[in-house]
């Protein structure tokens, strides 16, 4: 039966491992068979007991019939009402499976979308960071700059040209930009794939991943305080995410 019996569950469950086990009583009559080699050798070994050391007496059936292994339940073979049994029993165990799977699946899809909320609530507040960093970058390298003058007792004036391509280099090597609209389609991929119908786990596992890498390259971009912690939640809103897709057909 074991062949039937995954046969029966693979075509309705395809991810995750599944451990099944089928029990069966007999309402019938138990019919036994003897372990006659098993007795044989016990009666024979009695036997030589007997005439070796010259005892009177003759084996005791009742003791026979405890001897371990000496009789044993029939082993009858699985007609074709057995086996329609047990397909009926797994087909059922599967009803009652993917019922509980789509109660838990729709709480799952509930908790999941507000991790996806609360990972878009964050991409505004990255951008209006990061919007505001050219400013700040001409602000400090100036005044870096300024200072590095008047600590030599030079007086030289700073270059506007010059200073405007120092910041708009720091300015291209922070821009999330691409990052964000990266990530905002990643969450709206991610939400098409809660509402699918097809399996859908090893498709949220690669947006996870992507989301999480979107989030790596932000971190390592800027220096800004809030776009850092912005990044960080991010991340771990992915890895919560994460455990729950491990859950998800």
């Amino acid at each position: 039966m074991e062949a039937v019996v995954k046969r029966r569950v693979s075509t309705r469950l395809s991810r995750g491992r599944v451990d099944l086990a089928v029990t069966f009583e007999r309402t019938t009559q138990v019919q036994y068979e003897l372990n006659r080699p098993l007795i044989a050798g016990y009666v024979q070994a009695l036997r030589a007991i007997q005439e070796e050391f010259d005892l009177p007496g003759e084996p005791d059936i009742n003791i026979v019939a405890r001897l371990p292994g000496a009789l044993q339940p029939a082993r009858d073979g699985l007609d074709e009402k057995m086996i329609a049994g047990v397909e009926r029993a797994v087909d059922l165990a599967l009803d009652d499976l993917e019922k509980m799977r789509e109660q838990e699946g729709a709480a799952l899809r509930t908790e999941m979308r507000e991790r996806l909320d609360r990972i878009e609530s964050l991409v505004p507040v990255i951008e209006a960071a990061a919007g505001g960093l050219v400013e700040i970058y001409r602000a400090r390298l100036h005044k870096k700059i300024s200072e590095l003058i008047n600590r030599g007792g030079q007086t030289i004036e700073i270059d506007p040209g010059r200073l405007a391509q120092e910041v708009a280099y720091l300015a291209d090597r922070s821009d999330v930009s691409e990052e964000m609209a990266r990530l905002r389609s990643h969450l709206s991929q991610f939400r098409e794939a809660l509402d699918s119908t097809a399996d859908t786990g090893k498709m949220l596992d690669f947006l996870l991943q992507e989301l999480n890498r979107e989030a790596n390259t932000t971190l390592s971009k800027s220096t800004d305080l809030s776009i850092k912690e912005a990044s960080l939640a991010i991340k771990a809103e992915v890895e919560k995410l994460r455990e729950q897709v491990q859950n998800v057909e």
